[in-house]
Order: C-alpha cells, then structure tokens, then sequence
C-alpha cells in the first residue's frame, strides 16, 4: 500500500510539473500586464523600470524556474492586479470557494444517491418518473439559468434570500467561514443548489442505472433466498456494489465544483477563487492563474488518489489481488 501511495504521489508531481510548464507558457503570452499596471501616460523608462522590477525582462526559461523554486516554497510572487503577495489572494479567497463546494457536495450526495437508489429499486413506480423528468430538467438547464431563475424567485420576488455575498463572515484563525451565522447560511442557499443542481442529477442517474443491472444479477436472487431483509438486500449487497462507478465519477465531478464553479461565483458574485480567476484572465494576471492551475492539479491528484484508496475499501477482491 505504501508503494502504491508513492507511486501515485510521483505521477501527481509530474502531473503538476507538465501543467505548470503549460500554463506558465501558454498565459505568458495572453498580453503584457506592463501596459495595465503602467497605463497609457507611463513613459518608456517607466514601463522598463516596471518590468524589471517584476522579473520580466529575463529570459522566459529563467523566470519558469524562478516560479517552480517559489512555488515549492509556497510563495507564486505578486499579483499584477491587486499588488499583494499571490499566496495570500489565494488563500483569502479558497475559503468561500470550500465552504460553497462543501456544501454542493453535501446536496448532491447526500440527496442523488438516495433517490437514485429509490428509482432503480422501482423503476416503473410515479415517484421515479418523476424524478426522472426532474434528472433531465436538472442535466439539461444551464447553471447560470438556474442561478437567475433562484434570483427572481426568492430574492427579487419573495425577497427571502440574499442575491449576492456571502453574508457575514467570522474569522477563525486564518480561515473565514459564513456558517456559523444565520446571514451566511442564507447567503450560501442558492448558490449551493445551482452548483449542485447538475451534479445531483447526474449522480442520480448514475445509481439508478447501476442499481437497476445489479438488481438482475445473480447473487440478488441468492440474497433473496437466503430470506434476507429487501433493505438489507438493498443496501448492504446492491448499493455496496454500485460503488465504484459512482465513486469514480464522484471524484471527479467533485474536484470540477471547486476547479469549475466560476459561473456560479459571478452569478452571485461569491467572493471566492471562482471570481477571482475570472478577474486574473481578464487583466492578464499571470502568477495568479498559473498558482489557479497548480492549485487545480494538486486537488485532483489528490482526489484520484483518494478514490483509488476507496475502490480497496469497498472492493474486498481489489484487497485480495493486491
């Protein structure tokens, strides 16, 4: 296991080497953040200084390895837009982006795989249709659709819920979390449903496909048999067994809520790295997108690993083999 764990560890590193080279070459060449932060009156001598004085009059293979050593330290340099240290703007920012993502994750699980499993169990019973014309509403409507659409609903029109922020926040440590006031709890409602709303179909529809082929299978009939309880058959032996497809795709659609959720941030504008990469791109923000990407990469190397330990788990002849 210990073996395994390293290798993985040392496929992630040169996963997240590969895509620091791409971004840090590819975004290098999205425009010149002199000219923003300079402006149209600086002068030549100015704009020289300036670049100087960010390292950009090197050669583009030094400044790479400038950023990889002070990226093992921690520390991706100063943002072009806000002046202020990248690792900082990070990590004010990765908070909101957490918490939202948390709780999507909590909906979509807590809620697809239930009703997946109840609509594979009966398929033909009115309650799974339903749930069916409602999976396809959910994969088939746009995330900022469903994020204006909650806006008119319960903020424009019945005025319940705040259409934008993240309400009051606390800050305990170096972390700052809106959940543990009424205000935030409010603030997180919508934008949570409409970055889980996909997510909980798909999950949804993953189970019921999964549990309606393992309900055919053979070792059901036997469990059946044996006078064993439905739930029991239920859950212990064919929702056990529906496992590794749904966790395979769990792992991923989970990372994509933290690396994806920008649409969802700008409806509301949630004041999390979503909005933040946004604002990056636009102003050509080259230390903040690239310390954006590796942060993506490390979170799904990490969540695949994560999802591999899990398939020993729940497989027992994946423990066996190995």
């Amino acid at each position: 296991m210990l073996r395994f764990i390293l290798g993985r560890l040392a496929n992630g590193l040169l996963v997240m080497a590969v895509v620091s080279l791409l971004s840090f070459a590819l975004f290098n060449f999205t425009g010149d953040p002199v000219n923003n932060l300079a402006g149209e009156t600086a002068t030549v001598a100015e704009k020289q200084q300036l670049r100087a004085s960010l390292g950009l009059d090197q050669p583009l293979p030094l400044q790479y390895l400038k950023f990889v050593g002070r990226a093992l330290q921690g520390e991706f340099g100063v943002s072009y837009r806000n002046l202020e240290p990248v690792a900082q703007l990070i990590a004010s920012r990765l908070p909101a982006t957490l918490e939202l993502s948390a709780v999507a994750a909590l909906l979509a699980l807590g809620l697809g795989i239930p009703m997946g499993v109840y609509a594979g169990i009966r398929p033909r019973a009115l309650g799974a249709r339903a749930l069916q014309i409602v999976s396809l509403i959910g994969v088939s409507v746009p995330s900022f659709v469903t994020g204006i659409a909650l806006i008119l609903v319960f903020s424009v029109g019945l005025n319940w819920l705040p259409s934008y922020g993240r309400g009051e926040v606390v800050q305990l440590g170096g972390w700052s979390t809106g959940l543990l006031g009424a205000s935030g709890w409010k603030a997180i409602v919508m934008p949570a449903i409409t970055l889980a709303l996909f997510q909980l179909t798909l999950f949804m529809r993953l189970t019921r496909t999964q549990m309606m082929e393992v309900m055919k299978s053979e070792y059901i009939k036997f469990a059946r048999a044996r006078g064993l309880r439905e739930r029991a058959v239920h859950f212990r032996h064919a929702l056990r067994n529906t496992l590794i497809p749904i966790i395979t795709v769990a792992g991923l659609q989970l990372g994509s809520m933290v690396a994806f959720s920008i649409i969802t941030e700008s409806v509301f504008q949630w004041p999390g790295l979503g909005l933040l990469i946004i604002q990056a791109i636009t102003f050509s923000d080259v230390p903040v997108i690239a310390a954006y990407l590796l942060l993506v990469a490390a979170l799904f190397v990490l969540i695949n690993t994560v999802v591999d330990l899990l398939y020993v788990v729940v497989d027992p002849r994946l423990r066996v083999a190995r």
